[in-house]
């Protein structure tokens, strides 16, 4: 999708144009968003965020460009304040009730024959939750949204050979935590 043409119309005020480009690219952002918070629900607040912040900014936003790292970069910052304000809250409530921090996750997968592709999966995603959260974004932008390096540093705001070097380093990070951690998943999983 050829998108000047939709972004110049956007910025002189076509609703029609703004839509279009929305639809064309909710799904990528809320799949980021969702990756990054980890909740649907969350992630749809900071979709939200994210489209009403880039129509604010819109008229500044160079047409030259591609718009879907721009949204992602924007989606990447609105997803680190909700996390910081969602952090806030829960340590306001455990103060408030004096709760001791929870320990373990009860959900934590049970790995049978019948859904074993599921119950990895669940445990990759498990692993990638240990990552710091800079190399979870690199890995995120480029394998889950299956970006270009060029458009994952755009929408980093880092250059082209600083995403080769954090994903390669994420990914030697990861191996680690599957080896000692998740043993069950095996090396080959992010080989």
């Amino acid at each position: 999708m050829n998108e000047a043409e939709p972004i110049r119309l956007a910025q002189q005020g076509d609703e029609n144009a703004w839509i279009s480009l929305i639809r064309h690219h909710q799904t990528a952002v809320f799949r980021f968003a969702y990756l990054l918070v980890g909740d649907a629900d969350d992630a749809e607040d900071v979709v939200q965020d994210v489209f009403i912040s880039a129509f604010r900014a819109l008229d500044r936003f160079d047409v030259e460009r591609p718009l879907r790292p721009w949204l992602l970069q924007i989606t990447k910052n609105l997803a680190a304040n909700q996390r910081r304000s969602m952090r806030r809250y829960v340590a306001l409530l455990r103060r408030w009730w004096q709760e001791p921090p929870q320990g373990t996750d009860s959900t934590a997968p049970n790995l049978s024959a019948e859904n074993n592709a599921q119950q990895a999966a669940g445990l990759l995603w498990q692993a990638i939750r240990r990552l710091n959260q800079a190399d979870q974004e690199v890995i995120y932008l480029r394998y889950f949204l299956e970006l270009s390096v060029a458009e994952t540093a755009a929408a980093l705001n880092i250059a082209e050979g600083t995403v080769k070097s954090r994903l390669s380093r994420a990914l030697e990070r990861l191996r680690a935590i599957v080896k000692h951690e998740f043993p069950e998943l095996g090396e080959e999983v992010v080989a």
